[in-house]
């Protein structure tokens, strides 16, 4: 038997972890990485935060899953703790990001469908470079060629559009549109924020067409840019939202926030998860809310982010022909690069144990655990400046 038993559609790099110690991992054979990829933004927490362990283990030892064909105290507390937090007044739990987005593109067609709506109203219009998932309906979103391959036919049902650009946007409104879908930040396309511009003209547009503006805030979502949600340092609200990754702290964890009136097609028997709003995840959810969802949080994240960022466009000035800029928000950050960032970023990895993320645009992400402070900043930059002083593009090439 030549196919590995896990399916081999990663290519799994050496590094073996076994232990998480705060905003470390530990391989099998005791060396010590800096983790600041942060399981692709999903551990915020770190790895040894007593509050997600202790409500984990407490909720473990009292009752784990029941299915949603029963009544469930612990989603209605988290449900209505989202509620409280955000724009949103209802919202459904799934496992993932890709199911939280799944439902969101649900609620909007089902808005469409409604008895009030029009039923023509099919297409979402989705941006360039943009990444919501890897199942059928997630991917058909995306206008990736590599994510399309071996999976043909699409999914109909989805326009593209290039990121950023409100004219383009609003040209392409039909009388199929159903709404719009966009990253407020960028994440696997480089850490490409939007534009204050182009988030509050899609705003307006929805309000002016009736469509159905759906964010996927996946991965800048949940505390990441120093906000609760990315959506709000552009002044606006969704109609509809994905959230999962960091909402979990490391449980695997999703939701789609929705208005009322967004919601209205989504009645009984229109969704379902087997287990979605487990009491397991209910509790791990509410833990990451209870300890991020308060200005104090949120503002210490924002100037952490200030303080890595400032430090970061000071160090790269030091290597004009590798960095080009630094962007993002709050501790979503990425380094552009003048090269391509993978082989940097294997480079980092391998040779001074800095856990990075690698990502479009020729872009190295930059993920800490949003409990990460001045002691982790050093070593990072440490870590970084060693590795860009060691690199060398065309070895690497």
């Amino acid at each position: 038997m030549s196919i590995s038993p896990l399916m081999p559609v990663y290519p799994r790099c050496g590094v073996r972890p076994v232990r998480g110690d705060n905003c470390h991992l530990i391989d099998e054979d005791g060396t010590r990485y800096l983790d600041f990829a942060s399981g692709i933004a999903v551990n915020l927490l770190g790895h040894s935060h007593h509050a997600l362990i202790g409500a984990i283990q407490r909720q473990a030892e009292t009752l784990m899953h029941v299915s949603n064909l029963y009544g469930s105290p612990q989603g209605e507390k988290l449900a209505q703790t989202l509620v409280d937090n955000t724009f949103a007044d209802t919202v459904f739990f799934t496992n993932s990001g890709a199911e939280a987005v799944e439902t969101a593109i649900k609620t909007a067609r089902a808005y469409h469908q409604h008895e009030d709506g029009d039923s023509n109203r099919t297409e979402l219009i989705t941006f360039t470079n943009a990444f919501h998932g890897r199942t059928m309906a997630t991917i058909s979103a995306s206008n990736q060629e590599k994510m399309h391959k071996g999976f043909q036919p699409l999914l109909p049902g989805f326009v593209y559009c290039e990121f950023d650009d409100l004219e383009a946007a609003k040209a392409l409104i039909g009388p199929k549109t159903a709404g719009f879908l966009v990253e407020p930040i960028q994440g696997e396309g480089g850490i490409r924020p939007a534009s204050r511009e182009f988030m509050t003209g899609l705003r307006a547009l929805c309000d002016e067409h009736d469509l159905m503006l759906v964010l996927d805030e996946v991965q800048c979502g949940v505390a990441r840019t120093g906000k609760l949600y990315a959506h709000e340092a552009y002044g606006i609200e969704p109609d509809v939202m994905a959230s999962a990754k960091g909402i979990g702290g490391g449980f695997p964890l999703g939701a789609c926030l929705a208005t009322e009136k967004a919601a209205r097609g989504m009645v009984f028997g229109t969704h379902g998860s087997t287990y979605g709003g487990n009491p397991l995840g209910m509790a791990a959810g509410q833990a990451v809310m209870d300890t991020v969802a308060n200005e104090t949080f949120l503002s210490e994240v924002t100037a952490k982010g200030e303080r890595l960022r400032s430090r970061l466009e000071q160090f790269i000035g030091n290597y004009p022909d590798l960095f080009d800029c630094v962007r993002g928000m709050g501790l979503m950050l990425g380094i552009r690069m003048k090269v391509e960032s993978r082989p940097f970023f294997v480079h980092l990895r391998d040779n001074h144990q800095l856990l990075t993320v690698a990502a479009g645009d020729q872009t190295l992400r930059v993920l800490p655990p949003l409990v990460a402070d001045e002691a982790e900043f050093d070593e990072f930059l440490d870590k970084l400046s060693a590795g860009a002083a060691s690199y060398d593009p065309e070895a690497a090439g």
